[in-house]
């Protein structure tokens, strides 16, 4: 079913990464600028994922002898600098999530612009290293944001949900690789309830809620594509999800067949196949659109 599968790294038949969005409080704050000081509770929740899920989330990693990504808001980086030196000691990327999860696409470009490179500034003094890889916060990517990170030399991007496996984003200033998830492997709809942050999910069990990242696994890996899960420390870290996933992972990894790896490793598995002419990766233009298309669409049948 997928017809151009990447060739993975000593015939691993997946490429896999548990991709946790390290959002904590920010949330809060952007969600309720004037205000997020008198929400003690949702701010409770929120802050659950940086003090007590990422110590437990990376000591789980340690125990099973892998490395992954976490995309940390600058702000983030900034407030919780020991859950930051916690991800830092297990040898995990740390990627490039906004300032305090603004959303791109609702920013003019020089705004855009200026969070990104406050947030590559925050990010190389906390890691001693610049960003390799972006998440856009919500996955909400702009027109413009390619071009951006391009220029600031990233090497990949994780918000798009085009394909099952990797492609390339081409722009008028070079290309990213696009390394894909979708709403399907999000914790977001089975975990979150909040009226704080706007949501009411319909909260399933541990098991039912991660169900459908099985799923996926199985079939990404009998095909032979990526698989990216895409999880929040203060959702999917509490104690029973989490008991769920690390079983998850101890069978996953058991027979030795699918490679586990950071999402920048993986990104620069693929451009390495791609530069010797293993692997011809599928290509995007970036943006699909510069400008909007609805009433030239509906104007020429007015």
């Amino acid at each position: 079913m997928i017809n151009n599968p990447v060739p993975w790294p000593n015939g691993a038949k997946c490429a896999a990464c548990v991709t946790f969005d390290m959002d904590a409080d920010s949330l809060v704050h952007i969600s309720h600028p004037k205000e997020s000081h008198r929400k003690a509770a949702t701010t409770s929740m929120l802050q659950y994922g940086p003090e007590i899920a990422i110590p437990r989330i990376v000591e789980t990693y340690r125990r099973l002898g892998i490395k992954q990504t976490f995309y940390i808001p600058a702000w983030c980086v900034e407030r919780y600098p020991d859950a930051v030196e916690t991800i830092l000691k297990g040898g995990h990327e740390i990627g490039h999530h906004g300032y305090i999860h603004e959303h791109p696409n609702e920013l003019p470009p020089e705004e855009e612009a200026h969070w990104l490179d406050v947030g590559i500034d925050i990010m190389k003094r906390a890691t001693g290293k610049a960003p390799r890889g972006w998440r856009a916060p919500l996955y909400n990517m702009s027109d413009v944001s390619c071009d951006l990170l391009v220029e600031r030399g990233f090497v990949y991007d994780a918000s798009l949900m085009g394909d099952d496996q990797p492609y390339m984003l081409d722009t008028a200033k070079g290309s990213l690789v696009e390394l894909p998830t979708h709403w399907g492997l999000d914790d977001w709809p089975q975990f979150v309830q909040s009226e704080d942050l706007g949501y009411f999910g319909n909260i399933m069990s541990p098991a039912m809620g991660f169900e459908p990242y099985i799923q996926e696994f199985n079939a990404i890996k009998k095909y032979g594509g990526l698989w990216v899960a895409v999880v929040h420390p203060f959702a999917t870290g509490r104690l029973a999800r989490w008991d769920v996933v690390a079983t998850f992972l101890e069978q996953a990894l058991a027979p030795g067949d699918v490679w586990f790896a950071p999402m920048e490793e993986i990104a620069a598995h693929v451009q390495k196949v791609t530069a010797s002419g293993e692997y011809s990766p599928r290509r995007v233009a970036m943006p699909a659109y510069k400008a909007p298309i609805f009433d030239s669409a509906v104007g020429k049948y007015r």
